[in-house]
Parts: structure tokens; sequence; C-alpha cells
């Protein structure tokens, strides 16, 4: 009868495969989103293969814009054995939602900026509302005297 080893790797080897530093592991690790790892009798741990899969899968959706939490939710959904499309649905679905609002709010601000540019050509100033650029005891246009 063969045993299948198991391979135990250093954390060095853990972050150069995963693409991660030390304390990005220890902190997922400290947090729950990585089972705390076998330690050897001198106390450096040992990981095994499956942490370098866990690990690209929270850099992957790290990237997609989902939190720590949100991960963790569906890290728990995976480690059921059952695949997390469906509440990776819901939450991609409200942060596609929230870029679609800040692409919404950024396209008005970058009217607003072109339309005060258009608006400062010469010796014209146009004030942004509710504030203005130039001093209260200064005109827009006229030069300030030189008090040498």
């Amino acid at each position: 009868m063969r045993t299948e080893a198991t391979t135990a790797l250093t954390m060095s080897q853990v972050t150069s495969r995963a693409g991660v530093r030390p304390d990005t592991v220890r902190y997922y690790e400290r947090i729950g989103l990585l089972p705390t790892p076998a330690r050897t009798t001198g106390a450096h741990r040992r990981y095994d293969e499956g942490v370098i899969d866990r690990l690209r899968f929270i850099r992957g959706t790290q990237r997609l814009g989902l939190t720590l939490t949100e991960i963790g939710d569906l890290l728990s959904v995976r480690d059921t054995g059952v695949c997390p499309c469906e509440p990776a649905e819901t939450m991609l679905e409200r942060h596609l939602a929230e870029i679609d609002a800040e692409m919404k709010r950024l396209g008005a601000l970058r009217a607003e900026l072109t339309s005060m540019l258009s608006g400062m050509t010469g010796a014209n100033c146009a004030d942004p509302l509710p504030g203005a650029w130039c001093p209260p005891d200064r005109e827009p246009g006229k030069e300030v005297a030189d008090h040498a």
C-alpha cells in the first residue's frame, strides 16, 4: 500500500509561486482567509500546495474589486466544494453598478472642468462656484501693483 506524501512548502516557496509578500500571507492567516499552516519543530510554517491556488483566488478577486470580507464569503462557499459563482455574481453586479455610478460622476466632473477651462482664456477668470480663484480684494484680470 502506497501513501501519498504531501508537499510541505516554505514561506519563501509560497510567496514566490503566488506572487505575494510574506506579511500578506501572515495577514491572510490572521484574518482567516488562509488556514493555519502546520509548523516544524522549529516553529517554521509549512504549507500544502492548495495554499497557492487559494492565494491566486484571493488576488484575482481583489483585482476585481471585491473586499476581503466578500472574498472570505466566497472562500467559505468554495471550501464546501461548491462553485461560488452564484454569490459572486451578486457581488460583481453590485460592484459593476458602483463603477457605473463612479464613471457617471467622473463624466460630470470632467464636463465641469472642461467648461471652467474654456472660460479661463486671457483676462477672463471663471470662478468656481461657490468659491473664487482670486482673493476678495483683487478682481480677475487686473494686475497687482508691485510693492518694492
